[in-house]
């Protein structure tokens, strides 16, 4: 009885800010409201089937998809340092690599247009050296640096997590058994990371496909994500019933993921051989 008391707030909260929103946004998306009530229409699913809305959410899928994969490069080799180091190392290390994200979103994404604008730290000093500068805003690849820089932490993190809880032992027996550095990290460290790989994958890949922030500030608005154009019609058009039918696409594209990396979690975990 008492734990049900002490979840009540939790499931007040989550039902007033999460399940009546994502309602709503489900009755926006299939109805519309008008001076003669509220009529049952599709018309908003079949208007994102033009090609040119298409093409927005496959850029989106395509730029998480990249960010996604770049994360994983960079943040497990990160993530395996970090685990390898002393334990008194490891909390200050740990805590260094954080302390952007204590910085506002907004704020980090500014600061990088402060460093690839125009008149930008890189530029100032290519011109420095006598070097011409380089346009490196207003493109996808700042898009992507943004995206990178901004999520990464959500990669390093859960993987970190994992392979501190590694029982050394089995690395150990691996070695004693004649199985090289190589032998050890594919048969060994890499299978039993996969948890936290895969909730890595999902940290960096939902917000990376829903931005528009990054998109608006380094992209400069020329390069329309599936979050800018639902910003755009809840915002600037006011059509609310696209936008809804939008990010319900958008939700069920997040979820197929979800359950597509979840089996892949279930077919391939667990199992660890060294030989």
């Amino acid at each position: 009885m008492l734990k049900r008391f002490s979840a009540a707030p939790y499931l007040l909260w989550s039902t007033i800010f999460v399940v009546v929103p994502l309602l709503l946004v489900f009755v926006y998306s299939l109805f519309i409201f008008d001076a003669n009530g509220m009529s049952f229409s599709i018309e908003s699913y079949l208007k994102f089937l033009d090609p040119l809305y298409l093409e927005v959410l496959w850029r989106s899928i395509l730029l998480a998809f990249e960010a996604t994969l770049i994360c994983i490069l960079l943040g497990f080799p990160m993530a395996l340092i970090l685990s390898k180091m002393k334990p008194s190392l490891q909390k200050i290390a740990v805590t260094l690599f954080i302390l952007p994200m204590w910085m506002n979103f907004l704020l980090r994404t500014y600061a990088w247009m402060a460093i690839l604008g125009k008149n930008g730290i890189i530029n100032n000093l290519l011109e420095f050296f006598h070097i011409q500068g380089v346009s490196l805003l207003y493109n996808e690849g700042a898009i992507l640096l943004g995206m990178v820089y901004n999520f990464l932490p959500f990669m390093v993190l859960p993987i970190y997590t994992v392979l501190t809880k590694i029982d050394y032992q089995l690395v150990e027996a691996a070695e004693d058994l004649g199985a090289n550095k190589k032998t050890v990290f594919q048969k060994i460290i890499l299978p039993l990371s996969i948890p936290g790989v895969i909730s890595g994958i999902l940290m960096v890949f939902m917000p990376a496909v829903s931005t528009f922030v990054i998109s608006n500030l380094l992209g400069g608005g020329q390069f329309n994500l599936i979050g800018n154009l639902i910003e755009q019609q809840f915002l600037l058009v006011g059509n609310w019933n696209f936008g809804s039918a939008i990010s319900m696409i958008l939700m069920v594209v997040i979820l197929i993921s979800v359950a597509a990396l979840n089996r892949m979690d279930r077919s391939g975990g667990g199992e660890t051989r060294v030989w």
